[in-house]
C-alpha cells in the first residue's frame, strides 16, 4: 500500500513539472511572436504601381580598339638614315615620320631613267623602220606597238623605271591618317628589321570597344544602343558611345561578340580593359524600386497598401538595374499602392499607416 502511494505521488510530481514547462514554453514563444509582430502599426511609405519604362543596363568587360590602326613597313633594304617621331608623338596626315638613306635608290632610279630613254629611242627606230611616225604613239595600232615595245626593249625599261621610282617613294614613311605613333623601336644608323614594320599608327579619331555578352541577353542589345565606357585604369572617367555591330554568332561558351563605337576617344589607348555598360529604354513594364522587394519564407514578395492593412503579393523579378526591378506576379494592377519602405518586418494583413515619404 505504502509502494502504490509513492508511485501516484511521483506520477503527480511530473504532471505538475511537465504543465508548468508547458506554460513557460507557450510564454517565451507568445513573446516571440509579440517581439517579431508588435502590436504598434508600422509606419509605411507607398507608390503607385505604373506601367513605365525601365532603364535596362547590361555589364560587360571588353578592350579597346582603334576605328584606324596601320602597321607601317620598309619595302627597301636600306640603312635608316633619319627618324623624326617617337612613340606617343601626335602626328598629321602625309606628315614624314623617317627616311632611308637614298643615294642607292636614287642611283638605281636615274640609270632606269637613262636606260628607258635609250630603249624609247630604239622603239622609235623599229617604228620609222614600219611606216609609222615615231613621236604619235597613239596612231600606231596596238599589237604593232607592243611588238615594238618588246624588240626595242622599251617595256622592260619602262617597268624597272616604275619599280626604282616605287622603291624610292616608299623609302620614306608618312603618316596615313591623323593618329599616334607606336611601336617605333629601330634606330637611325640601323638596318630596317626584316618582315616586321617600322612602327603603327593608331587613329586619333573614333575609338571602338569589344565586349561580349551572354547568349540570353543578346535580345536586350541592338545597334544604336547607348553605352557608357569606363577604363579600370581611370575609374573616375566615363565615355559615351553606341552600339555599331553585333556579331551573329555564339561561340562554343554561349558568348556573342558586340562592337560599339566612342565619339570622344581621348584619352583611350588601343588594347585598354574597361567596363562596358549597355543602355536601353524597355517599354511598358511594372517597375519598382528594389526596397518594395523583400525575402519571405524564402521568396520574393511585395507588400502593397490596401484599408490600412499590408497585404503580400509573390513576385518576381526579371530584370534589374542599380536601383529597380522590373517584377511579374499574379494579381498585380497599375495603380495598386507599393509599400517601399517600413516593410522589413511587416506580416500579411499587419496593420500599417501610411506616412509622406519626407
Amino acid at each position: 500500500m505504502k509502494y502504490t502511494c509513492k508511485v501516484f505521488y511521483c506520477l503527480f510530481l511530473a504532471s505538475m513539472l511537465a504543465g508548468c514547462s508547458r506554460q513557460n514554453t507557450e510564454q517565451t514563444e507568445q513573446e516571440g511572436v509579440n517581439t517579431v509582430l508588435p502590436e504598434l502599426t508600422n509606419e509605411v511609405t507607398v507608390m503607385p504601381l505604373r506601367y513605365t519604362t525601365f532603364d535596362h543596363e547590361l555589364v560587360s568587360n571588353g578592350k579597346v580598339t582603334a576605328h584606324e590602326m596601320a602597321d607601317l613597313y620598309f619595302r627597301t633594304s636600306e640603312v635608316i638614315a633619319r627618324v623624326w617621331v617617337k612613340n606617343g608623338d601626335y602626328v598629321r596626315r602625309g606628315q614624314k615620320l623617317a627616311e632611308l638613306d637614298l643615294f642607292a635608290l636614287q642611283n638605281r632610279l636615274e640609270q632606269a631613267r637613262v636606260a628607258l630613254a635609250g630603249a624609247t629611242l630604239e622603239m622609235k627606230d623599229v617604228l620609222i623602220g614600219q611606216g609609222y611616225d615615231p613621236d604619235n604613239f597613239e596612231a600606231v595600232p596596238e599589237d604593232v606597238l607592243e611588238l615594238a615595245g618588246v624588240r626595242s626593249g622599251y617595256l622592260n625599261s619602262k617597268a624597272q623605271y616604275a619599280a626604282a621610282e616605287a622603291e624610292l617613294k616608299q623609302a620614306t614613311l608618312v603618316a596615313p591618317f591623323d593618329g599616334v605613333v607606336a611601336n617605333l623601336f629601330d634606330k637611325r644608323g640601323n638596318m630596317p628589321q626584316t618582315g616586321k614594320p617600322f612602327c603603327s599608327i593608331v587613329g586619333s579619331g573614333n575609338m571602338e570597344v569589344d565586349f561580349t555578352v551572354l547568349e540570353n541577353e543578346l535580345m536586350l542589345v541592338k545597334v544604336g544602343d547607348e553605352v557608357e565606357v569606363v577604363p579600370y585604369a581611370a575609374a573616375g572617367k566615363q565615355y559615351k558611345g553606341e552600339v555599331t555591330a553585333v556579331n551573329p554568332l555564339v561561340d562554343a561558351d554561349g558568348m556573342v561578340r558586340v562592337k560599339a563605337r566612342i565619339a570622344q576617344g581621348r584619352g583611350l589607348f588601343e588594347g585598354m580593359n574597361v567596363r562596358v555598360g549597355v543602355k536601353r529604354g524597355l517599354q511598358n513594364q511594372l517597375v519598382v524600386p528594389k526596397s518594395a522587394v523583400v525575402i519571405r519564407q524564402g521568396k520574393q514578395v511585395m507588400f502593397t497598401h490596401k484599408d490600412g492593412k499590408a497585404m503580400w503579393n509573390y513576385v518576381h523579378p526579371t530584370l534589374e538595374n542599380m536601383d529597380e526591378y522590373v517584377i511579374m506576379g499574379e494579381n498585380l494592377e497599375e495603380g495598386m499602392e507599393v509599400i517601399v519602405s517600413g516593410n522589413l518586418n511587416l506580416a500579411h494583413e499587419a496593420p500599417v499607416r501610411v506616412i509622406d515619404s519626407d
